[in-house]
C-alpha cells in the first residue's frame, strides 16, 4: 500500500485514515518515550541523575520517529504524490524528517521540559516558604506536581509548535499537508 505524508492532528504523521498505516512511534504505547524528560524534570531534585538518561531517552525517541517518517516518504512509490509534489523522494523524504525533528525536538523535549522544570521550581518555592508543612510534603509536592501538570501542557504546546512551524519552517519549505 502507497503511504500519504501529511500533518495529522498535532503532529506531522502517516495519517491511519489515509492508508491506514501503522506508525509504531505514533500509535504505540513507545510514543510516551518522548515525554521521558517530563519525568526526568519533575525528579530532578530527588535523583538528580535520572534527569539526563530522560532526555537521552526522549531525543532518541525524537531521532527515530523522524528517521522513520523520512524513510517512510524515501521507499514510498506512490504516482500520486508525485503529480502533486514535483520534487523528488529524496527531498521529500528530508524535508519530511526536518519537519518532524524539528516539531519532536520542540513540542517534546526542550518546550515541555522548560515548562516542567519551572513547574518545579516555582512549587520548591512555595513549599519552603511555607511553615508547618510535613517534611514529606515539602520534598514530594514539588515533583506531584511536576508530574501532574505533564496532561495539561501537552496540548496547548503541541498547538503553538504547530503554529510556529506553519507560520516559518513549512512556509519557507513550501511544506502543506
Amino acid at each position: 500500500m502507497p503511504t500519504h505524508f501529511k500533518l495529522y492532528g498535532t503532529m506531522p504523521i502517516l495519517s491511519p485514515e489515509a492508508d491506514g498505516v501503522y506508525n509504531i512511534f505514533r500509535d504505540s504505547p513507545l510514543r510516551y518515550c518522548g515525554y521521558a524528560n517530563e519525568v526526568g524534570e519533575s525528579f530532578r531534585y530527588q535523583y538528580p541523575r535520572l534527569v539526563t538518561p530522560s532526555y537521552i531517552l526522549a531525543f532518541g525517541y525524537c531521532l527515530a520517529d523522524a528517521g522513520s517518517a523520512g524513510y517512510r516518504i524515501l521507499t514510498e512509490e506512490d504516482s500520486a504524490t508525485q503529480d502533486v509534489d514535483k520534487r523528488s523522494n529524496q527531498t521529500r523524504a528530508a524535508i519530511a524528517t526536518f519537519d518532524t525533528l524539528l516539531w519532536q525536538s520542540l513540542a517534546s523535549v526542550a518546550i515541555p521540559g522548560g515548562v516542567i522544570n519551572m513547574v518545579v521550581k516555582a512549587s520548591r518555592f512555595a513549599v519552603a516558604r511555607s511553615v508547618g508543612l510535613p517534611a514529606i510534603i515539602t520534598k514530594w509536592l514539588p515533583t506531584a506536581s511536576g508530574l501532574g501538570s505533564i496532561p495539561f501542557i501537552i496540548t496547548p504546546i503541541d498547538n503553538a509548535v504547530d503554529f510556529a512551524l506553519d507560520n516559518s519552517t513549512r512556509k519557507y519549505l513550501n511544506y502543506t499537508e
